[in-house]
Parts: structure tokens; sequence; C-alpha cells
């Protein structure tokens, strides 16, 4: 668990979390020392509601291994770091959240997972504990990136990850609103590992992630990187014809052997029923990828910097992007 290297960055999105914020710097700060010869936190205000952005702006003023970022609305967590990532100097990056779940201390266990022949490593942790609902989501979440990117490394995915700069290259010019870091990651390689580590609770404020959100996220994902669910809409289509074909194979069976039809209204509605719900879905679905096409004709940038305090990136040691 001794491992250490030459530098490292340490990206973590901001929102809402003054109560955390200087526990967490003071944490981290030791282990960034003895994990890297050279270190930086870079720290990105995603908005706060409250009054995180001054919080940074004294870190930043007394620190000088701490830059910040303020943006100018609030874009989503996964929109930050992609700013964060971008925005960091050195050859490696940790990203971790901002509320104390991810414990700092855990980081040299990613570290001694790190090998020539490994581009990330996650923090998976070892028993969820969000609660039952938040739990659930996150599993559907999980599954979902599962299916956008086919790897079986996505079960394993969370925001204590370890990643290789270089990486950004290949989500470079990556410019939609939809973004999601563990996808885009696996644009630049396919080289993943993960290592079971500790998950704490929350002891400050409250859960910026709701079961509605989450699923929102696995839907955002699954229509926004994979064509999986045009697939899924097909296998619908095909399979409501079939069942149709063999409704009226039976209907004319009963005509021409017992010179009887199907009785009762119950059994056409429920036919409507299965027939309209099939077309529904189906263009549910479409609807999803045509709205999503039109978001991106819109060219809205997926962040926007208002402030940025510390280090400017012209002062950067490795300028990868």
């Amino acid at each position: 668990m001794s491992t250490r290297v030459r530098a490292l960055s340490a990206v973590i999105p901001v929102f809402n979390s003054e109560g955390s914020l200087p526990e967490l710097i003071g944490r981290l700060e030791p282990v960034l020392r003895a994990a890297a010869d050279e270190f930086e936190i870079v720290l990105v205000n995603d908005a706060s509601r409250d009054d995180s952005w001054s919080v940074l702006s004294t870190l930043a003023r007394t620190r000088p291994w701490i830059r910040t970022i303020d943006l100018m609305r609030n874009v989503g967590q996964h929109n930050a770091l992609l700013c964060g990532i971008r925005a960091a100097r050195y050859e490696l990056i940790v990203t971790l959240d901002d509320d104390l779940q991810n414990p700092p201390e855990e980081l040299p266990k990613l570290l001694a997972v790190l090998a020539p022949d490994v581009d990330v490593v996650y923090g998976a942790p070892e028993r969820e504990v969000h609660g039952r609902w938040r739990d659930l989501a996150s599993r559907v979440t999980k599954i979902a990136l599962q299916h956008a990117v086919g790897a079986a490394t996505a079960r394993m995915v969370g925001p204590f990850r370890l990643i290789r700069t270089d990486l950004r290259r290949a989500f470079a010019d990556y410019a939609a609103t939809y973004v999601n870091i563990d996808v885009l990651l696996t644009w630049g390689t396919t080289r993943f590992r993960a290592v079971r580590i500790r998950h704490d609770e929350r002891r400050i404020g409250q859960s910026n992630y709701t079961f509605r959100q989450l699923l929102t996220h696995a839907l955002n994902m699954m229509t926004g990187f994979s064509t999986a669910p045009l697939q899924w809409a097909s296998l619908i289509g095909l399979s409501v014809t079939v069942l149709g074909a063999l409704l009226l194979m039976d209907v004319l069976a009963r005509r021409w052997i017992y010179g009887t039809s199907v009785p009762g209204f119950s059994f056409l509605a429920s036919i409507i029923i299965i027939f309209s719900g099939a077309e529904l879905i189906t263009v549910g679905i479409i609807g999803e990828y045509l709205a999503r096409i039109h978001v991106r004709l819109m060219q809205r940038p997926p962040y926007t910097v208002k402030n940025e305090m510390g280090r400017r990136a012209d002062d950067a040691t490795v300028d990868i992007v």
C-alpha cells in the first residue's frame, strides 16, 4: 500500500457542501502528500446554493496547491467532473465526492492496483450505505451503464476513480449536454480494474441524488450513449407482431373448425391495450433519441466557467490536451 507516484491531481465536484469541505481538505492533504511528489486539488463548484464558493475561495487563498472553479449554472456532477478533468495538470487524476463518503484514506488501495496495463481503477464500495431506494437506483444505473459500455466492470463503477489523464484525449472535443464520465472513459480504454474500499455514511448534509434523479441519469446514459433502447423497441415491435399473428390464427381456426368466433369485449380490449402500449413505448424511445438530437443541434455547452482561483492551466507542468 506504499505505492508513490510522481504527480497527482484530485478532482472534486462540489454542490452544497460548505460543511464538509474543510474536513475533506484536511483529510485529503496528508494522503496526497504521502502518495505523490507533486499534487493539486481541483474543486469545481457546481453553482451551489449555500456558501460553498466562499469556503472554496478561502481554501484557495491559503493553500497554493488548491484550484477552484465556479460554474455559471448547475450542470450536474458529471459535467462538473468533465470540467475538472480538463483542468487537471498532472498525469494521474483521482476523482471523489465532496460528502466524505469516499474516504480519502482509501486512495492508496487504488494506487496499489494501478499497473502499466491498467488505465482506470475504480474504488467499489464494500457495501452501499445510501438507503434501500437509493441503493436500488444505484444498481439500476450500473446495469444501464453495463449495457451502454458493454463491460462487466461497469457493475463496479463509482465516483472514486483513479484515471490516467491522457485518456481525456478521447473526449477532448466532446461538447454535448449529456455527460457520463464512465462512458467517456471507455472511448479511450478498455483496461479497467476495481478494488473494494470502505464506504462511509454521510454525516454532514443530505444526498443531492434522489431515486428519481438516478433513474433519470440511467435513462440519459442509455439513450445518450447506446443504441440498445432502439434495439429493444424493435424487439418489442417484433414480439407484438408475432403475438398478433398468433391471435389472428386462433380466431381464424375457431371460425373454420368450430364455426364460432372469440367472444367477449374483454378479449378485444386486452388486444388493443397490448398493441397500443407497445406502440407508445416504441414511440417514446424514438422520441428520447430525437430530443437528444435536438439538444445537440442547439450546441449548448456541457458547462460554463464563471470564475477561477488558484494556479492557472498555463502554469501546468503537464499539458496533455
